[in-house]
C-alpha cells in the first residue's frame, strides 16, 4: 500500500532553520522511501491570515520554493504545487465549513491565544481577530483531506490541527458516506520527530517569524556565525557544568548532529564547556550541512521564471490526478448535482416508479467513533440517518420500533423526527421514507403469495 505524506510551509517570510529541520528535511527524506507518495505545497492562502504585504508573500513564495528545490526535492517524482493554484482547496474548505462544529474551532490554540491576549489587555474577546484566523483549521483540513494524506509531518504545536482535520473528515464521512462504500476521506496522522518537533530560536522560544527570532536557512556563512554567537545562554562560566535540558543551543545542535555527536556534546556540557566553544561547534556543524545547499539555492533563486513554470505544471498535474476527480465526487455527495440527471420526485413515489427500483432497507453499522448507527437506504440514496447508539442492541430496537410504528402512526412523544434523533429531519421526510419501506414490504409479501 502506498503511503501519502503531505506537508507545506506558510509563505509569510524567509525559510529558516525551523522550517528545514521540522518540515523540509524530514519530508524530502520520506519522499525517497519506497511506497511513499509525497505532496509538497506552498501555503500562500494561509499567509494571508497574518500578512497584508503582497510583495512579502510573493518573495516568500519564491524563496521557499527555491529552498525545497535546493534541499533535494525532485518535481518529477513528487507533487509540488502552490496552494492558490488549486481552486478545489477553497471549495472544499466551504464544504467542510458546513460540517465543522463551531465548538471545535473555538478550541483551536491560535484562536484561544488571541482571545486570551485580548482579555489580558481589557479588550473585547474578538478584537482584531479575523474570520480567517478562526477558520484556519478548516482550510488546513482541506489541504490535507483533498489529497487523502495518510501522514502529515508537523511540529508538536500543530498536532491539534491534524486532530481537527480528522474530526472534520470523520464528520463528513458519517453524514454523507455509505455503509457499503469506502469513506470519502482518509483520516490523517501527525508525524513528529521528537528531537526536532519544535526548534528553539535565538531567544529560546519557538523559532518563529512571529517572534522575530529565526535563523535564516540560507544566511551567508559569516551572517550564520554571527547569529549563532547571539543565541541566549545562561551566565555559567567555563568549567561549570551545564544543563542540556532547556538549552536552546543544545537543542539546535541535536537537530543537526548524529547520535554520537549529540552524546559527545552532552558530555562536554557536563564537563563545563565554554559557551563560546559550544556555539562554534554548533556553527561548524550547521554550516557543514547547509553550505552545498546554499550554493544551489542562490543559483535557483536567480531564475524565478523557471520556478514559476514548475509550480504551474505541478498544480495542473495534481489537479487532474487528484483534486478535480475527488471534488466532483464530493459535490455529488452533498447534492450539488446536474439537475438533468436527477429525478425530482418525493421519496415514496421514487419507490413506486418501477418494479426494478432498489428496495428500501435498514442497514446497521459501527462507525469509527465506536458507536452504532443505522440508515434507511434505497440503493445509494440515504432516506433516513440515525445518530449514534451505545450498543447494537439499542440501534436494533429503534429499527424494530420504526418498522412497527410505520408512517403517520406517531412515535413516543408524537415526534417522528425527535424519535430518530436525526438533526434536520422533518416528520414529513420520516413518514415518506417509512411509506416507501412499508410499501416495499407489502409488494414483497404479495409476490410471494
Amino acid at each position: 500500500m502506498t503511503t501519502r505524506v503531505l506537508t507545506g510551509i506558510t509563505t509569510s517570510g524567509s525559510p529558516h532553520l525551523g522550517n528545514y529541520v521540522g518540515a523540509i528535511r524530514p519530508a524530502i527524506a520520506a519522499a525517497r522511501t519506497p511506497g511513499v507518495e509525497s505532496f509538497y505545497f506552498l501555503a500562500d492562502y494561509h499567509a494571508l491570515i497574518k500578512v497584508n504585504e503582497p510583495a512579502r508573500v510573493q518573495r516568500s513564495t519564491l524563496e521557499i520554493a527555491a529552498a525545497w528545490l535546493a534541499c533535494g526535492l525532485e518535481p518529477d517524482n513528487v507533487w509540488f504545487y502552490r496552494q492558490s493554484d488549486i481552486p478545489e482547496i477553497p471549495e472544499l474548505t466551504w464544504l467542510l465549513t458546513c460540517v465543522a462544529g463551531k465548538g471545535l474551532l473555538n478550541r483551536a490554540h491560535a484562536y484561544k491565544a488571541a482571545v486570551d491576549r485580548n482579555r489580558a489587555e481589557g479588550e473585547d474577546d474578538d478584537a482584531g481577530i479575523s474570520a480567517g484566523l478562526f477558520m484556519y483549521p478548516v482550510l488546513m483540513a482541506a489541504d490535507i483531506l483533498l489529497f487523502n494524506a495518510h501522514k502529515v509531518p508537523v511540529g508538536r504545536d500543530q498536532v491539534q490541527h491534524i486532530e481537527m482535520a480528522r474530526d472534520i473528515g470523520q464528520r463528513f464521512n458519517h453524514l454523507y458516506g455509505e455503509p457499503d462504500q469506502a469513506p470519502y476521506f482518509t483520516l490523517p496522522e501527525a508525524v513528529i520527530e521528537a528531537q526536532v518537533a519544535t526548534l528553539p530560536g535565538l531567544d529560546g522560544r519557538k523559532m518563529s517569524k512571529s517572534y522575530d527570532n529565526t535563523i535564516p536557512l540560507f544566511a551567508p556563512r559569516h551572517a550564520l556565525q554571527k547569529l549563532i554567537a547571539g543565541i541566549v545562554t545562561d551566565s555559567r562560566p567555563s568549567g561549570a557544568a551545564k544543563d542540556t535540558d532547556g538549552s536552546a543551543l543544545f537543542q539546535l545542535y541535536q537537530a543537526f548532529a548524529s547520535a554520537d555527536e549529540t552524546a559527545a556534546m552532552r558530555s562536554a556540557y557536563a564537563e563545563g564547556i565554554a559557551w563560546g566553544d559550544a556555539k562554534q561547534q554548533l556553527f561548524e556543524r550547521i554550516d557543514a550541512e547547509l553550505a552545498p545547499l546554499r550554493d544551489r539555492y542562490e543559483a535557483l533563486i536567480a531564475r524565478p521564471a523557471d520556478i514559476e513554470a514548475q509550480l504551474r505544471d505541478g498544480a495542473a498535474r495534481v489537479r487532474a490526478r487528484h483534486a478535480t476527480p475527488l471534488l466532483q465526487r464530493l459535490r455529488e455527495a452533498v447534492g450539488l448535482r446536474d439537475l438533468a440527471n436527477s429525478a425530482l420526485v418525493d421519496t415514496a413515489a421514487r419507490a413506486r416508479k418501477d418494479g426494478n427500483a432498489a428496495t428500501p432497507a435498514f442497514k446497521q453499522y459501527r462507525d469509527a467513533d465506536g458507536k452504532f448507527y443505522f440508515k434507511l437506504v434505497q440503493g445509494e440514496r440515504v432516506l433516513l440517518q440515525s445518530v449514534g447508539f451505545a450498543s447494537p442492541r439499542d440501534a436494533g430496537q429503534r429499527i424494530a420500533q420504526l418498522k412497527e410504528i410505520g408512517p403517520g402512526q406517531g412515535t413516543p412523544g408524537g415526534d417522528a423526527a425527535g424519535f430518530l434523533l436525526g438533526e434536520g429531519v422533518s416528520d414529513e421526510e420520516v413518514n415518506a421514507a417509512l411509506a416507501a419501506f412499508v410499501e416495499s414490504q407489502l409488494d414483497g409479501a404479495a409476490s410471494n403469495a
